[in-house]
This record gives structure tokens, C-alpha cells and sequence, in this order.
């Protein structure tokens, strides 16, 4: 879904909405941009907001009832913020609205407002002791303006510094999984390092790596990655034109 996201952003030239929910359906069923050319795995949330959207062609389908804060929205994110580079507020905004598609809960458009301005921060070169301080964003008072909800402005003052497994907990929820993948950056000193803490936490291990994994690419740059690691990830050079047609177009966004 981040690759769809990213093609999207990539051939408008903008943020469209709806034309990233028809790259997200063509995913569900075709497996497009898949890396073995099916939808093999996919929350009910996101199932829900794609058939809703086959149904009515309504852009922003994602539900937001009680049970709808998952983290489909985070673990796709890093093209907005990369996308909008040259303008932190927008990369902020887009953000958040790049989760409505899928995901509408107040809970997990926060979550995305706030990891798009850790990431764009990242990207920027900003410390990861800048970027961990409390509220950090590249939009100076843009917090005290525009407040997160509760549970994702606790994250955002640094709840993940004062806990330990397993209060820290690598879970689908929304809240959860931003805390755990902040809590991994937050303990470690490379990327191999803080990668390894995320996802051996267990539980819904692989979408708390792609959330630590996001702002930990953005923070220590592809040199920072382990060459092996990168080398094994199937479909590369899909993932390399995408992301270097992503950058070419940053700054014209």
C-alpha cells in the first residue's frame, strides 16, 4: 500500500484521494505492487473502507467506530512526508488526511499527523534528540494551535521513554504500535538495532517494524541499512524506481 501511495503521489503530481483508493483496490484484487502478485495479507478496517469505496466511490471510506484505530494508515505513511519535504506544514496536513481513506478514527489520523512531522524531521536531518522531544514538530506552535487527541499527544510527550515490555506492547492498535516503534528508536543507536527490538516484541510484529522502520530510513539514511538486508528484499528494483521517482518529485509538490 505505501508503494500504491507513492505511485499515486508520483503520476497526479498531488494528493488524490480517490486515485489511491483505486491503486489500494487494484492491490486487494489483482496484487498490484504486491511482491508475489497477490493481496496475501489485509485489515478488516482496510477491507471494509475498500469495499465501501467499490460501493459508493467515496474517496474516504475508512470507518471511524471504536474498533476502527488500527495502524493500516501508519504502516504505509512515509510518501506523504517525503512527497511534501519542501513544506512541513502540508506534510503535516497530508498526513493526516492520507489516513482517511482507509482509516478515519481521530486515533490513528493523529498518529499519522504526528509520525509525518517525526518523519519529515528525520528527513531534514534533525537529531533523534530533537526529533524525541516532547510534541516535536517542523511547524513551530503548530501543536499548541492544532492539539492531538489524548492518547496520541501522551505518546508525543514521550510516554514511550518511561516504559518497558510489557507495558510496551508491539499490538494492532494504533496507540500501541506508534508507542512500541518510538520506544525501539528511542533505546537504540542504529537501525539493525532498534529494527530488532521492534519486532521482537512480538505480537503484530511486522507492522510495528514498518512503523519504527519508516522514521528509523528517514533518520539514518539507506547507508545506514545493512547492505544484506537490503539486498535480500524481493522486487528491489521495483522498490528502488519507485522511491527514486518519489524523490525526483519532491519539492514540485
Amino acid at each position: 500500500m505505501a508503494l500504491c501511495l507513492a505511485e499515486s503521489l508520483i503520476k497526479n503530481s498531488d494528493f488524490d484521494p480517490k486515485d489511491q483508493m483505486e491503486r489500494y483496490l487494484r492491490w486487494y484484487h489483482d496484487g498490484h505492487l504486491s511482491v508475489n502478485g497477490e493481496c496475501f495479507d489485509i485489515g478488516n478496517t482496510t477491507r471494509q473502507a475498500l469495499m465501501a469505496f467499490e460501493e459508493t466511490g467515496q474517496a474516504y471510506s475508512g470507518p471511524d467506530h471504536e474498533y476502527s484505530a488500527g495502524n493500516g494508515s501508519l504502516i504505509r505513511l512515509a510518501p506523504v512526508p517525503l512527497f511534501y519535504m519542501s513544506k512541513p506544514l502540508m506534510a503535516l496536513e497530508m498526513s493526516a488526511r492520507s489516513s482517511c481513506p482507509t482509516h478515519k478514527h481521530s486515533l490513528a489520523v493523529d498518529a499519522c499527523r504526528y509520525m509525518g512531522g517525526l518523519i519529515h524531521g528525520a528527513l531534514i536531518g534533525k537529531s533523534k534528540e530533537e526529533l524525541l522531544t516532547p510534541r516535536y514538530s517542523p511547524v513551530p506552535g503548530y501543536w499548541e494551535e492544532n492539539p492531538l487527541v489524548s492518547k496520541i499527544d501522551q505518546v508525543a510527550c514521550g510516554s514511550f521513554k518511561s516504559k518497558e515490555p510489557p507495558e510496551i506492547r508491539g499490538r494492532g492498535f494504533v496507540v500501541k504500535s506508534l508507542e512500541a516503534a518510538l520506544w525501539a528508536f528511542y533505546k537504540s543507536d542504529t537501525f539493525e538495532e532498534g529494527c530488532l527490538l521492534a519486532v521482537n516484541l512480538g505480537e503484530d510484529a511486522d507492522t510495528t517494524g514498518a512503523i519504527y522502520g519508516q522514521l528509523a530510513g528517514a533518520y539514518y539514511g539507506k547507508s545506514g541499512i545493512a547492505t544484506k538486508w537490503i539486498k535480500g528484499l524481493k522486487k528491489l528494483d521495483l522498490i528502488e524506481s519507485i522511491t527514486d521517482r518519489l524523490y525526483q518529485t519532491t519539492g514540485r509538490s
